[in-house]
Protein backbone atom coordinates (compact mmCIF):
# COMPACT_ATOMS: atom_id res chain seq x y z
CA UNK A 1 0.00 0.00 0.00
CA UNK A 2 1.13 3.23 -0.78
CA UNK A 3 1.12 5.17 2.23
CA UNK A 4 -1.52 7.95 2.09
CA UNK A 5 -2.69 7.38 -1.80
CA UNK A 6 -6.14 8.23 -0.87
CA UNK A 7 -5.68 11.88 0.58
CA UNK A 8 -7.34 14.63 -2.10
CA UNK A 9 -10.63 15.62 -2.53
CA UNK A 10 -13.46 14.71 -4.15
CA UNK A 11 -16.41 16.65 -5.58
CA UNK A 12 -19.86 16.01 -5.15
CA UNK A 13 -22.41 16.57 -7.60
CA UNK A 14 -23.78 19.45 -5.49
CA UNK A 15 -20.68 21.20 -5.52
CA UNK A 16 -19.73 19.77 -1.93
CA UNK A 17 -16.21 18.19 -0.92
CA UNK A 18 -15.75 15.13 0.84
CA UNK A 19 -12.07 14.40 1.57
CA UNK A 20 -10.62 10.76 0.37
CA UNK A 21 -10.08 10.10 -3.18
CA UNK A 22 -11.13 6.27 -2.72
CA UNK A 23 -13.50 7.51 0.07
CA UNK A 24 -12.96 7.37 4.03
CA UNK A 25 -13.28 5.47 7.41
CA UNK A 26 -14.07 6.25 10.73
CA UNK A 27 -14.46 3.96 14.29
CA UNK A 28 -17.22 4.82 16.71
CA UNK A 29 -16.65 3.17 19.78
CA UNK A 30 -18.42 2.15 22.20
CA UNK A 31 -18.36 0.99 25.97
CA UNK A 32 -20.70 1.39 29.47
CA UNK A 33 -19.83 3.14 32.48
CA UNK A 34 -19.72 1.00 35.73
CA UNK A 35 -23.42 1.98 36.14
CA UNK A 36 -24.43 0.60 32.73
CA UNK A 37 -24.92 4.05 31.02
CA UNK A 38 -23.56 3.97 27.09
CA UNK A 39 -20.67 6.24 25.67
CA UNK A 40 -19.33 6.83 23.05
CA UNK A 41 -15.76 8.24 21.98
CA UNK A 42 -15.51 11.29 20.43
CA UNK A 43 -12.83 13.55 18.51
CA UNK A 44 -12.64 17.28 19.00
CA UNK A 45 -11.25 18.47 15.67
CA UNK A 46 -8.59 21.11 15.82
CA UNK A 47 -9.45 23.97 14.45
CA UNK A 48 -6.76 23.97 11.58
CA UNK A 49 -8.76 21.01 10.23
CA UNK A 50 -11.37 20.88 7.75
CA UNK A 51 -14.76 21.68 9.59
CA UNK A 52 -12.45 22.49 13.21
CA UNK A 53 -13.53 22.72 16.34
CA UNK A 54 -16.59 20.21 15.66
CA UNK A 55 -16.99 17.05 17.42
CA UNK A 56 -16.67 13.91 15.20
CA UNK A 57 -14.88 10.34 15.35
CA UNK A 58 -11.45 9.45 14.24
CA UNK A 59 -11.28 8.35 10.70
CA UNK A 60 -10.28 9.71 7.10
CA UNK A 61 -9.29 8.62 3.93
CA UNK A 62 -8.69 5.01 2.50
CA UNK A 63 -6.23 4.26 0.58
CA UNK A 64 -5.91 2.39 -2.92
CA UNK A 65 -4.96 -1.45 -0.98
CA UNK A 66 -6.66 -1.28 2.16
CA UNK A 67 -10.60 -1.88 3.30
CA UNK A 68 -12.81 0.48 5.08
CA UNK A 69 -12.24 -1.31 8.14
CA UNK A 70 -8.49 -1.47 7.67
CA UNK A 71 -8.87 2.47 6.99
CA UNK A 72 -10.85 3.30 9.82
CA UNK A 73 -8.37 1.38 12.64
CA UNK A 74 -5.32 2.68 10.59
CA UNK A 75 -7.04 6.26 11.21
CA UNK A 76 -8.44 5.74 14.98
CA UNK A 77 -3.98 5.00 15.70
CA UNK A 78 -2.99 7.44 14.14
CA UNK A 79 -5.20 10.07 15.55
CA UNK A 80 -6.09 8.63 19.06
CA UNK A 81 -3.52 7.21 21.60
CA UNK A 82 -4.14 4.56 23.63
CA UNK A 83 -4.69 1.09 23.30
CA UNK A 84 -7.21 -0.32 20.65
CA UNK A 85 -6.46 -3.81 21.87
CA UNK A 86 -9.73 -5.30 22.80
CA UNK A 87 -12.88 -4.05 20.38
CA UNK A 88 -15.62 -6.06 19.04
CA UNK A 89 -17.13 -5.00 16.12
CA UNK A 90 -20.40 -4.35 15.96
CA UNK A 91 -21.97 -3.45 12.60
CA UNK A 92 -20.76 -0.79 9.73
CA UNK A 93 -23.21 2.37 8.90
CA UNK A 94 -22.29 3.06 4.85
CA UNK A 95 -23.44 6.59 3.35
CA UNK A 96 -22.95 5.89 0.11
CA UNK A 97 -22.92 8.76 -2.03
CA UNK A 98 -22.53 7.42 -5.31
CA UNK A 99 -18.91 9.39 -6.16
CA UNK A 100 -17.80 9.02 -2.43
CA UNK A 101 -18.35 6.42 0.32
CA UNK A 102 -17.61 6.72 4.33
CA UNK A 103 -18.35 3.59 6.32
CA UNK A 104 -18.66 4.37 10.18
CA UNK A 105 -17.40 0.69 11.71
CA UNK A 106 -19.33 0.59 15.71
CA UNK A 107 -17.59 -1.50 17.88
CA UNK A 108 -17.67 -1.80 21.33
CA UNK A 109 -15.15 -1.99 24.17
CA UNK A 110 -15.34 -4.22 27.28
CA UNK A 111 -14.86 -0.57 29.35
CA UNK A 112 -14.13 3.36 29.20
CA UNK A 113 -10.44 2.81 28.08
CA UNK A 114 -8.92 5.78 28.63
CA UNK A 115 -7.47 7.70 25.66
CA UNK A 116 -5.50 11.19 24.54
CA UNK A 117 -5.44 12.77 21.37
CA UNK A 118 -2.71 10.74 18.93
CA UNK A 119 -1.36 13.39 16.91
CA UNK A 120 -2.31 17.50 15.88
CA UNK A 121 -5.67 16.50 14.55
CA UNK A 122 -7.46 16.39 17.73
CA UNK A 123 -7.99 18.85 20.25
CA UNK A 124 -9.79 16.34 22.64
CA UNK A 125 -10.50 13.04 22.63
CA UNK A 126 -13.16 11.56 25.17
CA UNK A 127 -16.23 9.42 26.03
CA UNK A 128 -19.40 11.04 25.98
CA UNK A 129 -22.61 9.97 27.14
CA UNK A 130 -24.80 9.05 24.38
CA UNK A 131 -27.54 11.35 25.82
CA UNK A 132 -25.32 14.22 25.50
CA UNK A 133 -23.68 14.05 22.50
CA UNK A 134 -26.36 15.62 20.27
CA UNK A 135 -25.29 18.78 22.27
CA UNK A 136 -21.67 19.14 21.03
CA UNK A 137 -21.15 21.10 18.19
CA UNK A 138 -21.17 17.90 15.84
CA UNK A 139 -19.57 17.73 12.15
CA UNK A 140 -22.43 18.36 10.28
CA UNK A 141 -21.99 15.13 8.30
CA UNK A 142 -21.66 13.01 11.65
CA UNK A 143 -24.72 15.09 12.96
CA UNK A 144 -26.90 14.20 9.82
CA UNK A 145 -25.80 10.40 10.63
CA UNK A 146 -25.99 10.27 14.32
CA UNK A 147 -29.78 9.20 14.64
CA UNK A 148 -28.98 6.33 12.08
CA UNK A 149 -25.59 5.56 14.14
CA UNK A 150 -27.51 5.39 17.59
CA UNK A 151 -30.56 3.21 15.68
CA UNK A 152 -27.82 0.63 14.80
CA UNK A 153 -25.65 0.68 18.04
CA UNK A 154 -29.40 0.22 19.64
CA UNK A 155 -30.16 -2.90 17.61
CA UNK A 156 -26.36 -3.99 17.89
CA UNK A 157 -26.41 -4.09 21.29
CA UNK A 158 -30.41 -4.86 22.11
CA UNK A 159 -31.15 -6.78 25.67
CA UNK A 160 -27.61 -5.82 27.22
CA UNK A 161 -27.70 -4.11 30.17
CA UNK A 162 -27.45 -0.03 30.24
CA UNK A 163 -27.23 -0.37 25.91
CA UNK A 164 -29.06 1.61 23.90
CA UNK A 165 -31.76 -0.84 22.89
CA UNK A 166 -31.74 -2.61 26.55
CA UNK A 167 -35.22 -1.88 28.77
CA UNK A 168 -34.25 -0.95 32.42
CA UNK A 169 -35.95 -3.89 33.54
CA UNK A 170 -32.96 -5.95 32.04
Amino acid sequence: MLDGDGNGWVSLPDGSRRWGIYGAAGLLLYATDMTGNGHVLLQHRAGWTHMGGTWGIPGGARNRDETPLEAAVREFREEVAGDLAEYTLLGVHEQDLSVWRYDTFLARLPELTPFRPGNSESREVRWVPLASAESLPLLPAFRTAWPHLCADLAAATAGRTGDPGASSAD
